[in-house]
């Protein structure tokens, strides 16, 4: 959710202010292509929980000593603790002993000191404690500083203006009850907001002057150097000149939650706090939107504030958000991730999530196992293997050790040459792990075995062989993944195109002979994916072990059984199974398969990369981009990455970096809501499952691995586990690091 999208791409004559230096070592993009890697904002959000349901969250300001202070109708509360990752509480204020006796009411900021009112006086510490102006409103319940400590009063029904320092004037308002008060520095003069009206109190008039009229008003400020008033309602904002005291242009309605419950302007931006979150207004006239965990202890925003530098103080129901605005570049996002992988994401060897969590306690969570362990470390090991060939840094080096004595592991622990297991645990745990019914005991008695291998495990497997066999420079680690390549690849051909488990019969998923693919009609998307995979298999087994059978084999799918024209297949062509077909056909075709996709394009390293010669590669190539010219709505970062391979000149490289800048850095599976909103355009049920005319930003979405829909709006996760940046960010970035169509770190002179 950034303010502005700072970065810029090589080109001759542009961007002299930067020092563009030489590409790392292997990386190929040209100088058109190249996104150059400076500072970009970035937010995080670190939260404050406050859940004692009986004291009610007012208003949140920070002092020009950067202290924080909470008002709640039960006294003054501070953040405790605290820390990205890791939320504080809010404890009763105690800093001056008497405020604790001080029946506040409301509380403000003037001269960049605390001023509070309370049933008294308007009164402050600061200022050595001089300030105290009493007002003679018992049931006072709102005040705004003026100019030279003069300040304006109100009860909801009545205002009375103090200045010097003494009660100067009191009138009644004609009508409604008192919501807000502001002041307008330019005029002199106060601002009094009720629900359906605006009042204006000039200095050294002795009456308020009615001025807008309308009905459901909830809040308001003064924008633009004071030139304009937004005023917050029930149902969006309006904008009203101060001048005249007309609208200026249409209400806005289209918001993504439009209960509004505070305006604010922070920073030069248009912040708004609702019901359901806070959002602030971009340049283009659209929103970031932050509700849920991810961003806020609570739904209901009670005040907004500005914090430190770019900082922005949330207040809700159940406590404090303080979003922390800062730059970095795209390669201090990757070091961030990569100790969060290392940290807490390392599971022998192989990258996986922590689950098990308390609300997002981090510390209280345990490394799972998965269906596809073998799957997700191949993506986390091929990003490693792209940034060792990049940088040649020892650490990735190690990384990819660890990761490939755990892959060659999931061969070696089960009795089946060539086969690869799904995972592997320590006995006596079964009953504890995903799908208990799949798992094996392993001839050693401290081990289990993980059965039911499926084609994404094994396209996985090939990918990343061929990736570390080619970029990786250790002849260990290079004959380490030719080898386990001709294993999976023999044990494929041998068992006459198919996976066959410890049980003797083929799995699932692991099926790749002619009768099984064939058998699909031309519209079911398994038949043309399976044919690209298993040609993408066979490529890469034959262009590392040089064994003629795999380059006989897959000729022989190509043109004896027609794997080559069903990979030709455009995209548009494929839908549901039409009626009368095989219940197996139809329930596979009910919709778009996003786990297809993830399949398909780690596929494409290996069918466009080591094509048998250039006329398939040249069919390879419309393949790939007819299939990513269907998934540009999605704008995924790694699909748009991968096709940079094939045509560094035209793979959305703006999108790309836009995933990567955007996508959060709080990977915690919290629950995420987006199905409410007003500002986003709502489509028909489709075969795609696109839900939306344009998809949301990364960092508003549920987090998704490249499996998933990207165009779902809702999750519940609760907080229960945290994902791996491994597989979801550090490959796409290390990729188009390698690729050349992201820089190394940039420095402005």
């Amino acid at each position: 959710m950034k303010k502005t999208l700072i970065g810029c791409s090589v080109a001759l004559g542009l961007f002299a202010a930067f020092s563009c230096s030489s590409p790392d070592k292997q990386e190929q993009g040209t100088e058109k292509t190249v996104h150059v890697d400076i500072p970009f904002l970035q937010e995080v959000s670190v939260k404050y929980y406050f859940e004692e349901p009986s004291v009610n969250l007012e208003k949140v300001f920070m002092d020009r000593n950067g202290t924080l202070q909470v008002l709640s109708d039960q006294g003054l509360l501070r953040p405790h603790d605290g820390q990205f990752l890791y939320p504080g509480t809010m404890v009763n204020d105690r800093t001056y002993l008497p405020m604790k006796d001080k029946n506040l009411k409301d509380m403000g900021i003037f001269q960049d000191q605390f001023v509070y009112l309370d049933d008294k006086a308007v009164l402050s510490n600061a200022w050595a404690g001089a300030v105290y102006v009493p007002h003679g409103l018992p049931n006072a319940k709102h005040f705004k500083a003026g100019k030279d400590f003069s300040f304006l009063v109100s009860d909801g029904s009545q205002v009375a203006y103090l200045a010097d320092p003494s009660l100067v004037w009191k009138g009644n308002i004609p009508s409604g009850r008192v919501l807000d008060l502001t002041y307008d520095t330019a005029n002199d003069r106060f601002f009094i907001l009720t629900s359906e009206k605006i009042y204006s109190y000039q200095i050294g008039a002795d009456n308020v002057k009615e001025g807008f009229a309308g009905s459901g008003f909830t809040s308001f400020a003064l924008v633009e150097e004071g030139k304009n008033l937004i005023v917050g309602t029930n149902d969006g904002y309006f904008t009203v000149s101060v001048s005249t005291q007309q609208q200026v242009g249409d209400r806005q309605n289209k918001l993504p939650w439009p209960v509004l419950t505070t305006v604010a302007e922070i920073h030069g931006n248009l912040w708004f706090g609702s019901e359901k979150g806070a959002f602030m207004k971009k340049d283009d006239g659209k929103y970031n939107y932050y509700f849920g965990e991810r961003w806020l202890p609570g739904d209901i925003v009670k005040h907004l504030a500005p914090g430190k530098d770019n900082d922005v103080l949330i207040l809700t129901d159940k406590g404090l958000s303080k979003l922390e605005f800062f730059e970095h570049t795209l390669q201090q996002k990757a070091e961030f991730f990569d100790k969060q992988v290392r940290e807490r994401h390392i599971r022998y060897g192989f990258n996986s999530s922590l689950v098990g969590m308390e609300k997002g306690n981090i510390n209280t969570g345990r490394l799972g196992d998965s269906d596809n362990d073998g799957l997700w470390t191949s993506m986390y090991l091929g990003g490693e293997a792209f940034r060792y060939a990049v940088t040649g840094e020892a650490e990735a080096l190690q990384n990819i050790r660890e990761s490939m004595d755990a892959m060659e592991r999931l061969y070696t622990i089960n009795p089946v040459e060539g086969f690869p297991s799904r995972s592997f645990a320590r006995r006596g745990y079964i009953d504890q792990l995903s799908d208990p019914d799949r798992w094996q005991h392993a001839s050693h008695p401290e081990w289990d075995w993980k059965a039911t291998t499926s084609s994404d495990e094994a396209i996985g497997h090939i990918f990343v062989f061929g990736v570390v066999a080619e970029l990786v420079e250790d002849k260990e680690l290079k004959d380490q993944a030719v080898r386990l390549i001709d294993a999976l690849m023999q044990h494929i051909v041998d068992n006459d195109w198919y996976l066959i488990d410890y049980d003797g019969k083929p799995t699932l998923w692991g099926k790749w002979h002619p009768d099984y693919v064939n058998n699909f009609p031309r519209m079911v998307g398994d038949r043309k994916l399976n044919s690209s995979n298993i040609v993408a298999m066979l490529q890469t087994a034959y262009h590392f072990t040089q064994k003629e059978i795999y380059k006989t084999k897959a000729f022989e799918l190509m043109e004896d059984h027609g794997y080559l024209e069903n990979m030709m297949v455009p995209m548009e062509q494929i839908g549901k199974a039409e009626e009368g077909t095989d219940e197996w056909a139809e329930m596979l075709s009910e919709s778009w398969n996003h786990s297809d996709d993830e399949m398909y394009f780690l596929g494409y390293w290996g069918l466009y990369r080591y094509a048998f010669n250039d006329t398939l590669k040249a069919k390879y190539k419309e393949s790939i981009i007819d299939h990513w010219e269907s998934e540009r709505p999605e704008k995924e970062g790694l699909w748009n990455i991968f096709t940079a391979l094939v045509t560094p000149d035209n793979f959305d490289r703006e999108e790309a970096i836009w995933y990567l800048q955007e996508y959060p850095m709080d990977l915690v599976n919290w629950s995420v809501s987006n199905s409410h909103r007003k500002d986003i355009e709502l489509l028909e049920q489709n075969f795609r499952r696109q839900t939306t005319a344009e998809v949301l930003a990364p960092d508003e979405l549920p987090i998704r691995r490249h499996n998933a829909n990207r165009f779902g709006l809702d999750a519940g996760g609760m907080g229960r586990s945290e994902s791996s940046a491994g597989d979801i960010w550090l490959l796409p970035y290390w990729m188009g690091r390698y690729l050349g169509v992201i820089s190394g770190p940039e420095i402005t002179d």
